[in-house]
């Protein structure tokens, strides 16, 4: 029987028999709160109830319930239907209530023009429920989980091959992949490439710049779609119009959409552009990139912009549960911090703000690069962390084409971006003073070594950044 009216009798009840059976009221105590029930004492009731509960792991007895509360609740044995039913309504009734206090609610955020708390807020309480899945029973029915997992994959190709091996197969859906890079190092160059990749590939992707503009953003990726560089796209408009029309129908139905957001949005502006995006157009989006990480706000506008540690956790966080509640890819990139200028190879330490956004996402990926790479056509990328594969402290190598922006991986048999790597510098800088070493004595060693070792971090440094030799 449903209950289409919740008095104070209803409420009576409820509080009678979560009081009477302890494992009921552990089964439903993740969606209980206070404010749900309208009757003042059975609000204070249940909040005491919680409280206790949270800190002695049982219910209080019926003596403390009337001395802190003043109500007694009457002792009774409820059979397996009535828990049952009780469980059935009491989820209908804590869905409701959360429903109208959204509603309440949604009136003051409406006005301070936050669509998407309201969103957020009002899909958590459809949400509402006990849990019921049990998840995975390991031991039964291996070959149908693992088939199970074969089809219904979420790993998505990255659009480069050489990165999708590293990453057994390529990026899933509802995670969190960062691109770190140094000032200037080509972060949103590798996000516009991305973007172009998952296009071409038959995704709904949407790119969102928090500091290039619109046109600026697309004749950035009109050149990497044309071949033209960006100085020679404005002598070629009916040709470059064309070539993207093409690029278009290569593509497997796949659409992108580039969108200016202003420095300093927040998770929730995202998901209201997101949400608004796929009502006007009647398609769902599978990869959302951002341009970038760093200039995103929090939600809570009590963490302070300058507590870089803290902004980054909550941003990180907030973008990942993005990832996870539309169930798409979500990309974006950070800052290398200053103390990455003078390395070759990067490791948790060289991220600016800390340590925070690398915790939360799923994968870190580091772009380096030196101005002889770069004319050259060489990128090279380190995996900093990868949550699903073995790829961590690998490299790839990426071919950069200068005039068209575009990246792609190396032809067989091409050069790497780095002929010498810093482990091959650094032993032949070994060798060459093994030749110094047979003619010193131990004790001229001893006194040279420490300015050796000086040398030949600074010679390795300086080669690096030379480029191929």
């Amino acid at each position: 029987m449903d209950i289409n009216e919740y008095n104070k009798d209803i409420e009576d009840l409820f509080l009678q028999m979560l009081y009477n059976d302890e494992e009921t009221f552990v089964r439903v105590k993740n969606i209980i709160n206070p404010a749900f029930f309208e009757d003042l004492d059975n609000r204070k009731t249940i909040k005491f109830m919680m409280e206790y509960t949270d800190e002695h792991t049982t219910l209080p007895s019926n003596s403390q319930l009337k001395a802190i509360t003043g109500q007694e609740i009457k002792v009774e044995n409820f059979d397996e239907s009535a828990t049952d039913w009780f469980l059935k309504s009491f989820e209908k009734f804590c869905k409701q209530k959360a429903a109208v206090q959204v509603a309440y609610d949604s009136i003051d955020l409406i006005k301070d023009n936050n669509i998407g708390e309201v969103l957020t807020r009002m899909k958590a309480a459809v949400e509402l429920g006990i849990v019921k899945d049990l998840g995975i029973d390991y031991f039964n029915d291996v070959s149908g989980r693992l088939t199970r997992m074969r089809d219904n994959s979420k790993m998505i190709s990255t659009g480069w091959k050489t990165i999708d091996k590293k990453l057994y197969g390529g990026i899933e859906k509802g995670t969190l992949t960062i691109w770190a890079g140094q000032s200037g190092a080509g972060k949103s160059l590798f996000l516009q490439n991305q973007a172009l990749n998952w296009a071409e590939l038959g995704l709904n992707v949407v790119y969102i710049s928090l500091e290039l503009s619109e046109d600026l953003t697309s004749m950035r990726m009109d050149a990497m779609t044309t071949n033209y560089s960006t100085k020679e796209i404005m002598k070629n408009i009916d040709d470059v119009a064309m070539r993207v029309g093409a690029f278009k129908k290569k593509a497997q139905a796949g659409s992108l959409q580039i969108k200016q957001l202003p420095n300093g949005s927040n998770a929730n502006d995202i998901k209201s552009y997101i949400k608004e995006y796929e009502i006007q157009t009647k398609s769902k989006v599978d990869a959302i990139l951002i341009d970038y990480l760093d200039l995103c706000s929090p939600v809570d506008k009590r963490v302070s912009p300058s507590d870089m540690f803290v902004k980054d956790k909550y941003v990180s966080e907030e973008l990942r549960n993005i990832a996870i509640d539309l169930d798409v890819l979500m990309v974006t990139a950070s800052q290398l911090n200053r103390g990455s200028h003078e390395e070759i190879e990067f490791s948790h330490a060289h991220i600016a703000g800390g340590i925070s956004k690398i915790n939360t996402a799923d994968n870190v990926i580091a772009i380096f690069t030196t101005i002889s790479m770069k004319e050259s056509g060489r990128y090279q990328i380190q995996f900093m962390k990868t949550r699903s594969s073995a790829g961590v402290g690998q490299k790839v190598d990426l071919k950069f084409d200068i005039k068209s922006l575009r990246i792609v991986d190396l032809e067989e048999g091409e050069a790497d971006a780095h002929t010498h790597t810093a482990s091959n510098i650094l032993d032949t800088l070994k060798r060459s003073n093994v030749v110094n070493d047979v003619q010193e004595t131990e004790s001229e060693k001893d006194r040279k070594s420490g300015a050796q070792a000086k040398q030949q971090a600074k010679a390795l440094r300086d080669l690096v950044r030379k480029g191929p030799i």
